[in-house]
This record gives C-alpha cells, structure tokens and sequence, in this order.
C-alpha cells in the first residue's frame, strides 16, 4: 500500500492514518486524500486535506458547502474537522480508486461502453446539482472516485479554492489545467458549463487514456458530444442532463436522464475489481498489524 508518512501527520482528528490513497499523485490532486481507522477500531474512512498551498479557510467552507448539499453521486461527508491549522472532512471507507488508478489498474482506456456510462453517471450526478443552481467546480480525473456501488465524485470547489473570483487561476500544480474551463482559467465564476466542460475532458481522459487527446482518437460514438462539451464558448456546451441522456443511450433503456439512478454501480472490467479487492486485502493487512492486540 502507498506510504503516507511523508504526506500526512500520523494521526488526523480521532483517526489514525493507514495509507495514502492516491500513492505518488497526491501533489497534483486538489485534495491530499489518506485511508484512516478510529481508535477504537470500528471505523474505517477516507480523509480529505488540502492540498499543498490551498487557502485552509476557503478550503473548509466549500468542504463544509459539500457536506450541506448532500448531492447526489458525490461523496458523502460524515463528518468535518475544521481546524484553521488542518481542516480535513471524512467519508465512509469502500474500495475505491480514483481514475486514473483505475486505468493503471486496467492497463490503458477503459472500454467504451464502461467510459459511457461513467460519463452518464457523471453528468446525471453534475445536472442534479445544476439544478440546484450548484456549480461543482472541480471535477477532472482525480476527483472521480471508483467503486464497486458507483462512481463518486470529491474535490468540491477546487476552482473556488484555487482563487476568489476574478483572480487568474492558470499554473496552479493541484488543479487540473486541462478541465479547466477558459474562462475559470482567466478567473471567471465556477458555473455549470464549466462542469460540463470538465466532464468532456474526464470523459475523453477515460476513453483515450490521455489528457488532451486529439477528437479522432476517441471512440466514433464520443466525438460529438465530447467537442461540444469542449467547446470554448459556454453557450455551445450542452446541459448536464441532455449529456447525461445521450450517454445512457446506449447503456440504459431509462428514458430521461433525471431518472438515471447515480448510486447504481456501472460495468467494471474484471482487472479493476481485482485491483479493489487487492486494496481492501491490504487494508486489512495493515489494520491488523497496528492493532495492539495482535
């Protein structure tokens, strides 16, 4: 398992830390994120920091905006620790790995069937909190997180954290230059087609296995919509919930994508169900050899 101990402090809260979750990635991810049990044992979670150089008060308010919403197909936070010298919040521990772990553990792209339903997921997930006039603002790669229940995405407002409105927030190393949208680049509010844009990014990474790759690399059925999520100018874009319906075309018969069920588990390949059950063996492993008991 990845070695936290240059990364995170040994204990964060009541939790002792057990592993890294994101390995050799975390300074380039918008959350520093670590697998961590309770002193009494009963519990395992995963705990999200920020990342290197991220303003902790900023940081905590969106975690604490992330926690109130709730929203459907993002992680769910259970609890906050909102010190000014550590803010970090916790979700319930499943086997997960985030995407671009997911590709490492399937060897390349994943296969196009599995990439559109992770997309339809993931806009369905996106047009939900569009329509509660809620901009993620940080979806990419690293914040989708996979499981066997589903994805699952985190990084909530990392555009936000990154810098205040009307700030440029281009060259920042823990946020996804690629995802992010033009005009949240030159400063711009985080608002849903920017989502939408970052979705066509994550959607094309998944399918190519690359972060910007060309239009005739992606599958033939992808293009489309991918371009126009793509698009420079946010009123070509398509809304979340008319992506997230021409995506589940193909892989489900609900007929309106406000429909699709975001906590259903989408087709992994076989070699990502081994590499979480690897995981959740190694976690056990490491548990028992820190139980005092033992």
């Amino acid at each position: 398992m990845p070695d936290a101990r240059p990364r995170f402090p040994s204990r964060i809260g009541p939790y002792t830390v057990l592993t890294a979750l994101d390995g050799d990635a975390t300074s380039t991810v918008a959350e520093r994120r670590c697998i961590a049990r309770s002193g009494a044992g009963d519990r395992t979670v995963v705990l999200s920091l920020p990342p290197s150089g991220a303003d902790h008060a900023r940081w905590a308010a969106e975690a604490v905006t992330a926690r109130d919403l709730a929203l459907p197909g993002h992680v769910r936070i259970t609890e906050l620790g909102t010190s000014s010298d550590l803010p970090w919040y916790g979700v319930e521990y499943r086997p997960l790995l985030a995407l671009p772990a997911i590709l490492g553990a399937y060897g390349g792209p994943l296969p196009e069937h599995t990439v559109r339903a992770l997309g339809a997921s993931l806009a369905s997930s996106l047009a939900m909190a569009h329509a509660r006039g809620v901009a993620h603002g940080g979806l990419s790669p690293e914040a989708v997180l996979l499981g066997t229940e589903g994805p699952r995405v985190g990084c909530f407002g990392a555009a936000r954290v990154a810098a205040p409105d009307g700030v440029v927030r281009s060259g920042i190393p823990w946020l996804n230059s690629v995802c992010l949208a033009p005009e949240q680049q030159s400063g711009g509010r985080p608002r849903p087609p920017g989502d939408v844009h970052a979705l066509g990014a994550v959607i094309a990474y998944a399918a190519t296995g690359r972060p910007a790759p060309e239009t005739g690399d992606l599958p033939r059925s992808l293009r489309d919509p991918v371009s126009r999520c793509l698009s420079r100018d946010p009123a070509q874009r398509p809304r979340a919930d008319h992506l997230a319906e021409d995506l589940a075309g193909a892989t489900t018969a609900a007929p309106s994508a406000t429909v699709l069920d975001v906590s259903a588990p989408i087709p992994l390949p076989g070699r990502v169900i081994a590499a979480l059950a690897r995981q959740s063996a190694a976690l056990l492993a490491a548990e028992i050899r820190l139980d005092p008991r033992k």
